[in-house]
């Protein structure tokens, strides 16, 4: 199945919208990194223009910061522990933005987009 980047089928009443328009070469989504707990691995997608951007697709550490010191440091990822994202995320230690990690330092919460951004940052909770 094709991800893609264009306006539901649906209103919000229910009712449908009835689209001229067919799926477009520039409307392709691509599939999301889904950063994963474990040993590090990147990979680089290029974008349009010509631009570059980072996909973590793997890792083991974050940048965590303590919001009272104001300190940021790197800490070892133990343990994902909740997802808002999706709840069976937890499960399979896939990381999005908000998710609530363990590090060595304590809880986090992911402030970064590790699919997108290639790094994770996070906040001590």
């Amino acid at each position: 199945m094709v991800l893609i980047n264009a306006r539901s089928k649906r209103k919000s009443t229910g009712g449908r919208y009835t689209s001229t328009l067919t799926k477009r070469k520039h409307m392709l989504a691509r599939t999301p990194a889904l950063t994963k707990l474990g040993e590090e691995k990147r990979k680089s997608v290029r974008c349009k223009g010509g631009s570059e951007k980072p996909r973590l697709l793997n890792t083991q550490e974050a940048n965590v910061l303590d919001p009272k010191t104001k300190k940021a440091s790197k800490a070892a990822i133990t343990n994902v522990v909740e997802n808002p994202a999706n709840r069976y995320y937890v499960r399979r230690n896939i990381m999005t933005k908000g998710t609530i990690i363990e590090t060595e330092k304590g809880k986090a919460r992911i402030t970064s987009r590790p699919g997108q951004d290639g790094v994770v940052n996070a906040v001590l909770v």
